[in-house]
């Protein structure tokens, strides 16, 4: 009987001990967790301070509407962007006259051509000829800073189209 109680005792000191250390992990974890659920009542008591639970919804949602307000404005924005950038693609910007007196000094440069072209350098030529019995005006179009038919381009539109590129 004596053995029965002594392998007894000895299985109770063993479940005393564990017992003791599961009380004392236990323990160690209740700590860790108040230290931790102290800091996050610090944290949102200073987040709420003045502020009720429906209060910060309602900002939280205006918020969104106010992002999705943006994100609606950025798409127009851009939206117009490229419409600015396709009209510019087709934009005469640029532009360049030269004067010229194509019969010596007889008329005093009152002849010009003017060239106007975008910025793929196509567009065309406008020269006005000036004489005595007269104004004579012809055009020429231009594609990538060249006649686009059969037309020689003259020196001096030649030298307007260099001046507009």
């Amino acid at each position: 009987m004596l053995e029965f109680y002594l392998s007894h005792q000895s299985l109770f000191a063993i479940f005393t001990i564990i017992t003791f250390v599961l009380s004392l992990i236990t323990l160690i974890i209740t700590i860790i967790v108040t230290v931790r659920s102290q800091k996050l009542f610090r944290t949102t008591k200073i987040l709420f301070t003045g502020k009720k639970g429906a209060d910060l919804e309602t900002i939280i949602v205006n918020h969104a509407k106010k992002l999705n307000d943006f994100d609606r404005e950025i798409q127009e924005l851009f939206n117009i962007s490229n419409t600015i950038n396709s009209h510019a693609q087709k934009c005469l910007d640029k532009i360049s006259i030269v004067r010229f007196d194509p019969f010596g000094d007889r008329s005093g440069n009152q002849s010009f051509v003017i060239a106007l072209l975008n910025n793929k350098n196509d567009g065309f030529t406008l020269s006005a000829l000036h004489t005595r019995e007269g104004t004579r005006v012809y055009t020429k179009q231009i594609s990538k800073g060249k006649s686009t038919n059969d037309n020689e381009l003259t020196k001096e539109e030649l030298d307007a189209i260099k001046q507009a590129q």
